[in-house]
């Protein structure tokens, strides 16, 4: 049985995660969240905040829903959530590595740009001087 006073409402969640009512019919609608229904409310208990703490972080890890969905998932194993905790770690490492390689590929790609900006601007400058000297 659910304690109903620890529950939250679509519009509490909305503000204590800062998330809009849509977001959170979304995650419900791909199953990632499992709001009590009482009528058209939604009611969100403890584990639903904790599966969003955990959904919001992943999404900023960039993480796919399904990795997500993946990963909670495996909370319901018995083995003191070891399964869990080990995906979890080997999908953030791979997760890290992308990012890390994305990072480097950003930062050639601003001295690429930088480069080019130079050469624009001194190109500019030698073509403006011929037109101050008139």
């Amino acid at each position: 049985m659910t304690d109903m006073t620890d529950m939250m409402t679509i519009r509490e969640m909305c503000i204590a995660y800062d998330v809009t009512p849509r977001t959170l019919r979304f995650y419900e609608a791909k199953e990632l969240l499992f709001p009590v229904r009482e009528g058209q409310r939604r009611l969100f208990t403890k584990r639903d905040r904790a599966r969003l703490k955990l959904i919001l972080q992943g999404k900023r890890f960039g993480f796919s829903l399904e990795d997500i969905r993946q990963l909670l998932d495996l909370y319901d194993m018995d083995d003191a959530q070891y399964t869990q905790l080990n995906r979890t770690y080997e999908v953030a490492k791979e997760r890290l590595q992308a990012m890390i390689s994305q990072r480097d590929e950003l930062t050639e790609a601003i001295e690429d740009l930088r480069k080019q900006l130079k050469w624009g601007e001194e190109r500019l400058n030698e073509l403006k001087r011929p037109n101050a000297a008139e």
